[in-house]
């Protein structure tokens, strides 16, 4: 069976691109990551079941706990943040950062599962 990680896409910036899609159907094996605002993270676009928040800010003090060869989702709004994040994490040597394409944003999109929402 192949892994999330395998399945995503290469970034020129060293880290994979996933859709919002492939995220549900392999979240169970992967950390996810969103690196949004605590108001954000509770607001009118909700969060994904088991998500851990951890601001773009706090990213990098944070991964040092975690294992560099763990599968990673990270997740911000419309994936820019989470962008970044993913490609610091792949510098600091993290070997399945991921990034989700288009965020929650893409994620309400596709009408997938959230908590928190405030709509």
């Amino acid at each position: 069976m192949t892994t999330l990680f395998e399945a995503a896409t290469p970034n020129p910036s060293g880290h994979r691109d996933v859709r919002p899609e492939q995220v549900l159907a392999d979240k169970k094996a992967t950390r996810i990551i969103d690196v949004r605002e605590p108001s954000e993270f509770t607001g009118e676009l909700g969060h994904i079941e088991g998500a851990e928040l951890v601001p773009l800010a706090t990213v990098a003090a944070a991964s040092t706990s975690w294992a560099k060869d763990e599968a990673l989702v990270l997740i911000c709004r419309s994936g820019r943040r989470s962008e970044q994040a993913a490609r610091e994490l792949t510098a600091a040597g993290f070997q399945h950062a991921m990034n989700m394409l288009g965020g929650m944003l893409a994620w309400n999109e596709a009408r997938l599962p959230v908590e928190g929402a405030t709509r």
